[in-house]
């Protein structure tokens, strides 16, 4: 998965999009069915809802797969889910319009909303844990803390530099010490020793190296100064203003649907393996292997407490210390709002209960 949000698109581009922000979002106001009901989920359509993904069609979306083939969707209220493949961080196709929803991470969208005054929130996060690291082969520069990182060659993906700088900043390494060099999202560059690190998820290219046969060395972000949530839901403060119940109705269909994604691993598998990620290219080992690493991600103590995509004050709190630590300033609320998604777990209790 990627940053693994990984193929995902440059916010090179925020520039441009945060100086049409307005328009953008005006785009999406007057293109949104728009019912603000206390039952609008049920007593009227929510029209279609385009939703971005951080990477390609495989493991990392089965929850919205299942949330889709079981029709939950559907019976929230909507007439059409446009998934839409990445690698993009989301921001971008959020401030365009040409998204209602993203998934994303913690560090792009908070990049966005501090660097360029971008108006978007964070409602929700399928990974409690971020899954990036910094993959190297055992028997080569064996990058084992940030420490090691100096002097080495880095691979990183356009759309990964901006969290790559993160956690230099995090761990007090100037960019200078280290070389970032421009790769795409095969790790070949690592494994044919064109450079001595590659930016990955531990979920995924971490995973697609150590089936190969080499061992790997992780670098977890998460345990190196950067422990912030990923796979968030991010929508514009304006779809939050004036299409809370199309989000609240995403949000209980995500949840029901990962719900089972814990629950049917046999179920989700066949899910992605023969319909929505067919084409994905992985191989059937890699599937199995990135769905049981990502769980672990998804699924914690908290949310066995409070329920899926929930983000505890205390990870709020975490994920903006980190962000300060890589120079990302800002505040639980200008980064976060996830009362929408307290009022699904209050109308829904039994939702919270996905272990059983």
């Amino acid at each position: 998965m990627r940053t693994h949000t990984r193929n995902r698109r440059s916010l090179s581009r925020l520039a441009m999009a945060a100086a049409v922000a307005g328009a953008a979002v005006l785009g999406l106001s007057a293109c949104s069915s728009g019912s603000t009901g206390s039952d609008a989920s049920e007593s009227a359509s929510l029209g279609t809802v385009n939703v971005q993904l951080s990477w390609i069609k495989n493991e990392e979306f089965v929850g919205e797969y299942f949330a889709d083939d079981k029709g939950y969707y559907a019976d929230a209220g909507f007439d059409t889910v446009n998934l839409t493949a990445g690698p993009s961080t989301g921001a971008s196709e959020l401030l365009s319009g040409q998204a209602d929803i993203a998934l994303s991470d913690a560090a792009s969208i908070g990049t966005a909303v501090a660097e360029q005054d971008a108006p978007l929130k964070i409602v929700g996060a399928t990974f409690q844990k971020n899954p990036f690291t910094i993959l190297s082969l055992k028997d080569g520069a064996n990058i084992a803390t940030p420490q090691d990182l100096i002097g080495k060659k880095i691979g990183v993906q356009d759309s990964n530099v901006n969290v790559f700088k993160a956690l230099l900043k995090a761990n007090d390494i100037s960019e200078d010490q280290v070389t970032i060099v421009p790769v795409q999202f095969d790790p070949s560059p690592l494994t044919e020793g064109q450079v001595d690190g590659f930016f990955a998820y531990l979920t995924n290219e971490a995973i697609t190296v150590a089936q190969q046969g080499h061992e790997v060395t992780n670098l977890a972000f998460a345990d190196n100064g950067l422990p912030f949530v990923a796979e968030t839901v991010s929508v514009t403060e304006q779809t939050l203003q004036e299409r809370p119940e199309m989000v609240k109705a995403f949000l209980k269909a995500e949840i029901q649907g990962w719900n089972d994604a814990y629950a049917d691993r046999d179920a989700g598998f066949d899910l992605i393996q023969n319909k929505y990620g067919k084409d994905s290219g992985q191989t059937e080992a890699k599937t199995k292997a990135g769905y049981d690493a990502q769980m672990k991600l998804v699924s914690t103590p908290e949310t066995e407490q409070n329920g899926l995509f929930t983000i505890s004050d205390d990870l709020k709190a975490q994920t903006i210390a980190s962000l300060k630590a890589a120079g990302i300033d800002l505040t639980e609320d200008q980064l976060f709002d996830t009362s929408l998604l307290d009022e699904v777990y209050s109308e829904n209790p039994s939702l919270k209960d996905y272990t059983k």
